[in-house]
Parts: C-alpha cells; structure tokens; sequence
C-alpha cells in the first residue's frame, strides 16, 4: 500500500480497464460505478476527457457519451462546456430527491407482492416515528400539525385527505434525521399514494373509516411530541396494518 509522508494510506487513484463491446454504454457506467464504490472517484472529481475515456475502455467515444447521459440522468454527474475548474464531466453528490424518485420508480414497476410493500413500509416508519420522537424540533412539529389540522376538515374530498395524509408522513420521515431512512420511507410512501387514493375512493364507510385515520394521525403526532419513541413506533404499526386491513384492493390478501 502506498503512504503519504505522515503514513497515512494514499487515496485510491482509478483505474480503468477495457470493457466489452456488447452493451458498452452500460458497461461504462459499471466502470465509473466501480471507481465511485472503491474510493477512487469521489464528489467533485472530474472524469476523464471523453477521448481519453473511450481510448482506456476501449470503446467509442459515442458509448462514453451515453453513459455519461444515464450517469447524468441518476444525478451522479454534472456535465458542462466550456473551460474553468466547472467544466467538463463532475462527480455530485445525488439529490435526495433523485434517489427517491428511482425507489419510488423501482417500487411501482416492479410489481412486488403486497405484503412485501406493507412490511418494508412498517420497518421503515417504525425507524421513522422512533427518531422523530427523539429528534424532532420545533419547526418538524409545524409541519406534522399542519396536514392534520388540515384533515380535520369533514368536508375534505378524499383525494385532499390523502394528499395531507401523505404530507403527515412525510413530515415524519423528514423529522427522523437519518437522510437513508427518510429516503426510503418517503419513496415506499410515495410508490403507494394513488393505490391508497383508490383505496379512499372504493372505502364504502368513508366518514368513519376518516374519523379513525384521522385519530391514529392524531395519537401518533401526541407520542412523538411527548418523545416516547416505542410508543410512537407501535402507532404507526397499527395505524398501517389497520388502514391496509380496511381499504379495499389494499388488503394483505389482494393482488
């Protein structure tokens, strides 16, 4: 292993070997992939020039081209013209934003079984409402109030109950803390909404089956403010459980 002149480890430096011509656009993003995971490419490096790129891999340069497109479209790069320390290829670090969006894409495509959806959304929201309990501020607390106070309105149409119920879970999620967890809460929150909508619009005994939601919102807001984290955590479970339980064509059982 190489070492500084204080003895630390020098940084990883990249190294690109040739790839396979099949599909090579893909595999060019592999090798970009492999020199980000190992260390050797980190937020704000430059890629190679474009010409050189293709030389090392051992494609053309309109793969290279490509791939940094897909890398561009995930938010892992940033291409711009011109000269000066911002131009060319950048490593960037991805919007919270763009990983929830491929989640959330990557949920709804992939047609899991429903009580996979339910199950990782109960782990997930449980974390959530656990930190929330222990982290949240002043201003998280607005923002989990303000879709409930809103719910309170019985003259709601179910589609703007569902959207201040996703507002509320959201808040929380965003309370936790932990960016990774609220990523993936929001996303498995987000995959579901208009299977949740339909489920509101099909719900025979709307009023009551609101009233009840809207108390499970209501008990869970008071656990996280009093900071009892267990106690919050075991709300939001029942709370899940219950309105999957309840709405028809989200039932654990329905495909």
């Amino acid at each position: 292993m190489n070492e500084s002149s204080t003895g630390d480890p020098l940084p990883a430096e990249p190294s690109w070997r040739p790839v396979s011509r099949s599909r090579a656009y893909e595999l060019v993003v592999d090798r970009v992939e492999e020199q980000i995971i190992g260390g050797a490419l980190k937020v704000g490096d430059h890629l190679p020039p474009e010409r050189e790129l293709a030389a090392w891999l051992e494609v053309s340069r309109a793969a290279v081209r490509e791939a940094v497109r897909t890398l561009e479209a995930h938010g892992v790069v940033r291409s711009s013209v011109g000269s000066g320390k911002g131009a060319g290829t950048v490593v960037t670090a991805m919007p919270s934003g763009a990983l929830t969006r491929m989640l959330r894409l990557h949920v709804a495509l992939t047609s899991f079984p429903l009580v996979d959806v339910i199950e990782a959304r109960v782990m997930l929201e449980r974390t959530s409402a656990a930190l929330a309990a222990r982290e949240a501020d002043a201003g998280h607390l607005a923002r989990m109030r303000a879709p409930l106070d809103a719910m309170d309105d019985v003259t709601l149409t179910r589609e703007e109950f569902n959207e201040f119920d996703t507002r509320f879970h959201v808040a929380i999620a965003e309370a936790a803390g932990n960016r990774l967890v609220s990523d993936m809460t929001i996303a498995i929150r987000e995959s579901m909404k208009q299977q949740v909508l339909s489920g509101f619009r099909g719900a025979e005994d709307w009023a009551d089956l609101a009233e009840v939601l809207r108390g499970h919102h209501r008990d869970l807001l008071e656990a996280i403010e009093a900071g009892r984290g267990e106690r919050a955590a075991d709300l939001v479970e029942e709370h899940i459980r219950y309105a999957y339980a309840r709405l028809p064509g989200l039932r654990a059982g329905d495909r």
